[in-house]
């Protein structure tokens, strides 16, 4: 299968990120031809400091690296080295309803989020984000729930595009963690985990282990202390056991006989330990490409060459079928 995802060079990964897509990105890339990309043109929609911006993308690169992508296995690049991004949008812009955009869940909270920078790119993210995975005729998309919304709309504009002006794009599917999807803050575990509520909700990827001790030891649970997986009644604990499943890739149920009456210390004594152990990989690996910036620069600019043709012919394809060749 041809699978596509991209990531915002926002800041430092958290482990939410990670298990909700780039695990699932390096699992993916075993056997799937690949193709995975730093979203710069995406984080031009929110406030950002353009002195900060390259910075960003290599630290985002270096993190992804650091985290598994293999460059040999898939293509890595920055999505504003391929320009074909900007016109597949614009192309694709002219047969999205704007209905369709005015009802995505992500639109409304980001205008709401930043209500003095409500900017067109904002309305028209979705439709770059389906050329993105269009370009390269990608089959699955590998997101959190989140993003689901946006697939469907990649799925309705292929749909309308094929039906209007001939087969050109498949109509690609999201690919959802079995668990993991929507790894749940810290310090609320009613809110997705994200960097904008605050260091407390959030496990860096590159954490050290005293503040991964502290986040853990701290971390919001429920009343009584039964190590239980119940989401709703249990959310604290139930996200905790969450992390843990997935870390150790042992059985939810499997870890509620583990713990059973050992009382909420002691389990998060155990997941402190696990994520320090399962972390130090990737704090190290990071720590050795920091010091290889020319190599990580250098990776990108070969995973560009390797997309460029893919993205050429998809253009000509479609502006063909537009009538613009």
């Amino acid at each position: 299968m041809k699978i596509l995802s991209g990531i915002q060079p926002t800041g430092s990964i958290h482990i939410g990120n990670y298990l909700g897509a780039i695990k699932q990105w390096v699992e993916l890339q075993e056997k799937n031809e690949c193709i995975f990309f730093i979203a710069d043109l995406h984080s031009l929609t929110i406030p950002y400091k353009p002195e900060e911006l390259a910075k960003n993308i290599i630290e985002a690169a270096i993190a992804h690296l650091a985290a598994g992508i293999d460059p040999q296995k898939s293509i890595f690049f920055v999505q504003s080295d391929i320009k074909e991004h900007t016109e597949l949008c614009w192309l694709l812009n002219t047969v999205c309803p704007v209905g369709e955009l005015q009802r995505m869940t992500q639109y409304k909270e980001k205008t709401k989020q930043f209500k003095k920078n409500i900017n067109a790119g904002l309305l028209v993210y979705p439709v770059l984000q389906a050329a993105d995975i269009l370009l390269y005729k990608a089959e699955g998309v590998p997101v959190g729930k989140d993003q689901v919304q946006h697939i469907e709309l990649a799925r309705t504009i292929a749909r309308k595009f094929n039906q209007r002006f001939g087969k050109v794009f498949p109509e690609p599917k999201a690919l959802l963690p079995k668990i993991g999807a929507k790894i749940m803050a810290l310090d609320n575990p009613k809110q997705k985990m994200s960097k904008s509520l605050g260091p407390q909700s959030y496990i860096s990827l590159f954490e050290d282990s005293k503040e991964i001790k502290k986040k853990i030891m701290s971390a919001v649970t429920d009343t009584g202390k039964v190590i239980k997986y119940n989401p709703n009644r249990k959310p604290g604990i139930s996200n905790l056991l969450t992390i843990y499943s997935l870390f150790s890739e042992k059985p939810i149920k499997e870890l509620e006989k583990k713990f059973k009456d050992k009382g909420y210390a002691y389990f998060k004594k155990s997941l402190t330990q696990l994520l320090i152990d399962s972390l130090e990989p990737f704090r190290k690996k990071r720590k050795e490409l920091l010091s290889r910036e020319v190599f990580v620069k250098e990776t990108l600019k070969v995973g560009a060459k390797r997309a460029q043709p893919i993205a050429e012919s998809t253009i000509h394809e479609t502006r063909a079928k537009m009538g613009l060749a």
